[in-house]
């Protein structure tokens, strides 16, 4: 099946829910791409058993699809013009007409998503007061995109010996949202120090 080994589809199969699926990819230390930068598929993250926000997402767009449900990534982007900032990456699914999210993360506050948001922009606001650098508390996250379907793509995300590198430009060129009204960007309080010593907990250290 779309060109994954036996043994591929048969753990892919048995992350039978999202839940189950966050659990997994929470068993997998984070990818610190300390040779280098990554974007590996599927059967990559498998084989290395470790990954980060994207590589994750596709493992679980991955068990999404092979369970009927489209393969849908949502970017979630900091404005790189003011700040050096990443993008955070998450796999999308649906139940009862509400959006839930599953996040490979090494921190302790942009993770899973449970399905009570009515639309996408409810979603990315979820992650907006947890998303800040830890150097000075300024909270970054500008703005979403429209949902990527990787069905687009062929069988490659899935099977390719290759950093996806493709991914990540299809990502950016995706239609973005504003999330923050450009007349209250100055209301916008910084995270405190409570906040900041939360942020600055990880789940894999390097």
């Amino acid at each position: 099946m779309w060109g994954l080994q036996k043994k591929e589809i048969s753990l892919l199969k048995s992350l039978n829910s999202p839940a189950v699926i966050q659990d997994f990819l929470d068993s997998l230390p984070m990818n610190h791409e300390k040779q280098g930068e990554t974007l590996m598929s599927v059967r990559m993250v498998l084989r290395a058993k470790k990954a980060h926000c994207i590589e994750g997402a596709l493992v679980a767009a991955a068990a999404l699809t092979l369970h009927g449900e489209p393969p849908l990534l949502l970017d979630l982007m900091s404005d790189k013009r003011k700040f050096e900032d990443d993008d955070h990456v998450v796999a999308l699914y649906k139940r009862n007409g509400y959006w839930g999210a599953i996040s490979k993360t090494n921190h302790a506050s942009i993770r899973f998503r449970d399905p009570v948001y009515k639309t996408l922009r409810e979603l990315a606001l979820s992650y907006f007061h947890e998303w800040f650098m830890n150097k000075n508390g300024i909270k970054t996250l500008e703005s979403y995109s429209r949902p990527l379907n990787l069905r687009r793509f062929g069988t490659m995300w899935l099977t390719s010996e290759e950093d996806l590198w493709f991914l990540d430009s299809a990502l950016n060129d995706l239609s973005h949202y504003s999330l923050v009204p450009a007349k209250n960007r100055r209301f916008i309080r910084k995270a405190d120090s409570m906040e900041l010593r939360a942020g600055r907990i990880v789940e894999w250290p390097e």
